[in-house]
C-alpha cells in the first residue's frame, strides 16, 4: 500500500472544513516521510497550511482518514 501526501487547509473560522490536495505518493515510507519535511519546512510559520501522510490503500481511504472528525484526546494531569 501506498503513502499519500496530502496538503490540508481549512477556511478561518471552519475547523471542520479540510481541503486537500495531494502533492505526492510514495511505496515507502521514508520517502514519505522525507518529502512531507521538505514541503513543512517550505510553509510559513504563521500558516493554516498542514502537510500530512497517510498510509492507505487508495487514495480515497486516504482521503476519508483525513477527513474523519475526531476529537482532541483528553491530557490527563498526570500525563502531562
Amino acid at each position: 500500500m501506498p503513502y499519500y501526501v496530502f496538503k490540508m487547509t481549512s477556511p478561518e473560522g471552519m475547523k471542520l472544513v479540510k481541503n486537500l490536495e495531494l502533492i505526492g505518493d510514495y511505496e515507502s515510507f521514508r520517502d514519505a516521510k522525507d518529502f512531507a519535511k521538505t514541503q513543512r519546512a517550505e510553509l510559513d510559520k504563521d500558516g493554516t497550511v498542514v502537510i500530512k501522510v497517510m498510509y492507505a490503500e487508495n487514495q480515497l481511504l486516504a482521503e476519508e482518514q483525513l477527513m474523519a472528525y475526531r476529537e482532541k484526546p483528553v491530557v490527563m494531569e498526570h500525563e502531562k
